[in-house]
């Protein structure tokens, strides 16, 4: 009975979902929200970007536009000089991941590193204010806990009011040591506590993903078995002595996680920029390292109580795709991703800030930001309102901003007006839109729609001017060649 109500249920939510992914962004049916996340898990083996993430992004897919993105990278160039630099500065792949995705209006809303493991965390404009409550947590386990080679790191959110953790993972290698991967794993989410009473801690989440190279090999079968189920594609063969799946049939808490068929190649280990299999002395046997796994709270719950699970959950998960990618080369593991759909219920249907530009903004005179706030609004004296470009990459990347109680010119019962100086606008011009930063929440909790700015009134001059100069030399070249300058 339970079983046939359960796939009666699954096949509503797709369904419902049918009806909905043909539009952009988080979809929106009877109440129920739709968004598409899509997860990365790559140990990139200390090399560089690679030159097109394409297809790693699943950016070619018109119809199937994600809404957060979420890459987790695992032996990340730790070596001295390159960490200092990058504890400095934004390291190379942060910079070439916010590179390729800001011009598609995604923003980093949260990123963190421990030596070679990396999570970063991207989301599309509209949905940015409704991304809160973010905290970030790493644990080493390398060395009895004392080295950051291997263990995982974490970032918890709350989105659109539902509760949902990111746990990247580098557990220990070689077929011996499942074990202690097991132990470093329950290390791990023993260690990683959070502020606030309701959430302590990474099960208490309404969803969980956990992903990384979790070096689970393969058991028992020889090299040249293992080889010939991976030519001749019959993959399930090796699915019983996979260590993880394994693992799950004894360790309870292992048995709360789920993940999809595992119906592409083992992803470990290659020869660099090829695809195949560990040619050295050592031929190490291929293996499912790299992994996505997911556990959803209200599921374990319901699962415990003997009534019937509710028509309509707060929060549900479907895996929709769950490949490798084997044009990847950079590095003896292929990347793996998740493409998932979450159905959820909104619990703040609006954002708690709400502010847009008030007239035509010109960048000669001073202009004026309109802003209302909802009553749960926990505002701040170090709040403040930034100007940026319509490709932003993260709330720091503003053109200017302005502190919001210093620059307050009028408060009514129902909103309040800031001004920013004509000084610190950009004098040439442009789109633009507004965001808000709470500093208690430590993110944007409001982003304005995108609006132009008139750019000042000499420097148009000068492009006109400088524009009617090129034509003239044009016209020289063509009468007097050759011509350079």
């Amino acid at each position: 009975m339970r079983s046939g109500s359960s796939a009666n249920r699954r096949g509503k939510r797709e369904s419902r979902f049918r009806l909905a992914k043909h539009r952009l962004g988080f979809e929106s049916l009877v109440g129920r929200l739709f968004s598409r996340l899509h997860l990365v898990t790559w140990n990139v083996g200390t090399a560089s970007p690679p030159p097109d993430v394409t297809s790693l992004l699943q950016l070619n897919l018109q119809d199937q536009e994600m809404d957060m993105y979420v890459i987790g990278l695992q032996e990340v160039n730790s070596k001295i000089v390159n960490f200092l630099s990058d504890m400095a500065f934004d390291d190379p792949w942060s910079i070439f991941f916010m590179n390729v995705l800001s011009p598609l209006r995604y923003v980093k809303v949260s990123s963190i590193r421990m030596q070679g493991l990396l999570l970063l965390v991207f989301a599309k404009q509209p949905h940015v204010p409704f991304i809160r409550d973010i905290q970030s947590q790493f644990t080493r386990t390398g060395l009895y806990g004392y080295w950051g080679n291997k263990g995982g790191v974490t970032t918890r959110m709350s989105v659109y009011g539902h509760t949902i953790c990111f746990l990247n993972c580098h557990l220990p290698a070689h077929m011996e040591n499942a074990g202690q991967r097991l132990d470093d794993f329950e290390r791990i989410l023993e260690m990683q506590q959070f502020e606030g009473e309701k959430i302590p801690n990474v099960l208490d989440h309404d969803v969980l993903f956990w992903f990384g190279d979790l070096n689970f090999r393969i058991e028992d079968y020889g090299l040249h078995f293992i080889r010939e189920s991976i030519n001749n594609s019959r993959f399930s063969l090796l699915w019983e002595k996979d260590q993880l799946n394994i693992a799950k049939k004894k360790e309870p808490i292992l048995q709360e996680f789920m993940e999809g068929p595992l119906k592409f190649k083992p992803t470990y280990k290659f020869d660099l920029y090829s695809n195949d299999y560990d040619t050295s002395g050592k031929k190490r046997k291929p293996a499912w390292t790299d992994r996505i796994l997911w556990r959803v709270k209200h599921l374990l719950q319901l699962a415990s109580e003997a009534g019937e699970m509710p028509e309509e959950e707060a929060i549900s998960v479907s895996l929709h795709s769950y490949i490798s990618h084997m044009s990847y080369g950079i590095s003896d593991h292929k990347p793996v991703t998740g493409t998932f759909v979450l159905e959820m219920k909104p619990l703040p249907p609006v954002p708690l800030v709400r502010l847009h530009p008030v007239g035509n903004w010109d960048a000669e005179q001073d202009a004026t930001v309109r802003y209302s706030t909802a009553p749960e609004f926990p505002s701040s004296a170090w709040d403040w309102i930034g100007l940026y470009k319509v490709t932003f990459k993260h709330a720091n990347d503003y053109v200017m901003y302005a502190w919001v109680q210093d620059n307050e010119i009028s408060s009514e019962e129902d909103a309040k007006q800031v001004y920013l100086s004509a000084e610190e606008l950009p004098a040439t011009g442009g789109e633009f839109l507004l965001g808000y930063y709470s500093n208690t929440m430590q993110s944007l909790v409001g982003i304005s729609q995108p609006f132009q700015i008139q750019p000042r009134r000499m420097l148009a001059e000068k492009d006109l001017a400088w524009d009617g100069v090129s034509r003239m030399q044009e016209q020289l070249c063509d009468e007097k060649p050759p011509c350079d300058f």
